[in-house]
């Protein structure tokens, strides 16, 4: 065989191996299910006093007990509310007049982030005292609980996953959407189903997220929300109350508003 004759095999060989691997690429993508964010809108079903006083920094129900974390230096709480009232129950200060934000309930005990000052604080849930404070890195925005880890935002893009016992950083995840965006100001956060609803401040959206990958699978639009309260502070209040229903709030709203997510 002529060396032209050989080169004329081997780039033929070459052409279908390169037409075989496309073919299979295509193959595999064609058989790979896209990752779709889904849109939902709120449709409001009932609406509760909110005391306009409350810088809202987390709101979760634990069983039928619903709590408020309320920020600002030297005036944070930590707050049980009665959920058809919205009347405060009971409350006390955060210790050395911490600016408080997001807290999650875990058994027993409630743990609560702070802004800028470095610690998560451990709270007897049932005494309402502090037990311990734990050092933090980064900021403290929003917590939730999982069943299994506490997930922690910082205001950024990530979320971090946190060992209940000690609040030990374990692991996170970078938050994006399906086209590769990250999505920062990931705010206040509630823990549903193994998915996580986060806030993103400062705008009117609500992103659920997949923290296994990062991803965030569905968006709500909160701003017929934020209409009814034009002339106040940011939303900012996510609690599950374990019927498909949802308890939203923002900082200083009149309101919390008991709605639903629907499909759009």
């Amino acid at each position: 065989m002529s060396l032209m004759s050989a080169l004329r095999v081997l780039t033929g060989l070459g052409v279908t191996a390169v037409m075989l691997a496309a073919g299979c690429a295509d193959a595999h993508d064609a058989g790979a299910a896209p990752i779709v964010q889904s849109q939902f809108r709120i449709t409001v079903l009932d609406e509760v006093p909110h005391d306009t006083s409350a810088f809202t920094q987390g709101l979760e129900f634990d069983g039928a007990a619903l709590f408020e974390t309320t920020g600002l230096a030297g005036q944070s709480q930590l707050r049980e509310l009665d959920p058809g009232t919205g009347a405060v129950r009971r409350s006390t200060p955060l210790p050395g007049g911490y600016f408080g934000e997001g807290m999650t309930a875990v058994g027993n005990r409630i743990w609560q982030v702070t802004y800028r000052d470095g610690v998560a604080i451990e709270w007897d849930k049932t005494a309402f005292v502090p037990i311990r404070e734990i050092p933090i890195e980064g900021e403290g925005w929003g917590v939730c609980f999982d069943g299994g880890r506490i997930v922690r935002s910082d205001g950024s893009d990530r979320l971090r996953f946190v060992a209940p016992a000690d609040f030990t950083e374990i692991g996170g995840v970078t938050v994006t959407r399906p086209g590769g965006e990250a999505v920062a100001g990931l705010n206040e956060l509630e823990c549903v189903d193994g998915q996580v609803w986060a806030n993103v401040w400062p705008t009117d959206e609500i992103i659920r997220i997949d923290p296994g990958t990062g991803t965030v699978n569905a968006s709500v639009d909160a701003a017929p929300l934020r209409r009814a309260e034009p002339d106040v502070n940011v939303l900012n209040g996510i609690a599950y109350t374990g019927d498909g229903q949802y308890l939203i709030t923002g900082k200083n709203w009149s309101t919390m508003y008991r709605v639903r997510f629907d499909a759009m």
